[in-house]
């Protein structure tokens, strides 16, 4: 459980640790299971204990557009729906039969009028650097692939070819030859 904390988003007491730990309601999530779907407006931060998770919109019946992926030890949320109180866009999927501890809004709320240190959890809700930069940044295939491999080692291990492609916005066999590309240095 501790290293829900080891994220480097806050400095607690170990008073403020336990209230943190009270706070969050551990869920068993099966292969498939979806925390969020389109319409709903998300409530909760979610710390994957083990698993992953697929955050993702529906092009159309077939195809979906990878919007983010989750693996253990990281916290997730649809962070604009949780700000903004507003319906989600996407889904957010179990990939793999999960365990994760939910903090919701109310229990977040509840914490951070207890102490005022709960507001470095706010931290969490802030958009992750390494997205920005992986998408805001004309970076080439090449380029988007070793930032995963430098940044985000972990999603190569949890999911397949197909969906790291989708999630880096290239096509399977474009990533294919920037793995041989990279392989061949």
């Amino acid at each position: 459980m501790s290293s829900i904390l080891s994220g480097g988003f806050g400095n607690f007491s170990l008073s403020e640790m336990d209230l943190l730990q009270s706070a969050l309601l551990p869920k068993e999530i099966t292969k498939g299971a979806c925390l969020l779907k389109p319409g709903q407006i998300c409530q909760s931060l979610y710390f994957i204990s083990s698993g992953s998770f697929i955050q993702f919109k529906e092009k159309d019946e077939i195809d979906q557009q990878i919007i983010d992926l989750h693996v253990d030890q990281e916290w997730m949320l649809n962070q604009q729906s949780f700000v903004r109180q507003q319906p989600s866009e996407t889904f957010i999927q179990a990939f793999m039969d999960s365990h994760v501890y939910e903090l919701t809004i109310t229990k977040l709320h509840e914490l951070i009028n207890r102490s005022s240190s709960f507001f470095q959890l706010a931290r969490l809700l802030e958009p992750t650097p390494s997205r920005i930069k992986l998408f805001d940044d004309q970076l080439s295939p090449v380029a988007k692939y070793q930032f995963v491999l430098d940044h985000r080692p972990s999603l190569l291990q949890a999911f397949p070819l197909k969906i790291i492609a989708s999630y880096l916005k290239i096509t399977p066999e474009t990533l294919s030859r920037v793995r041989e590309k990279l392989s061949s240095r």
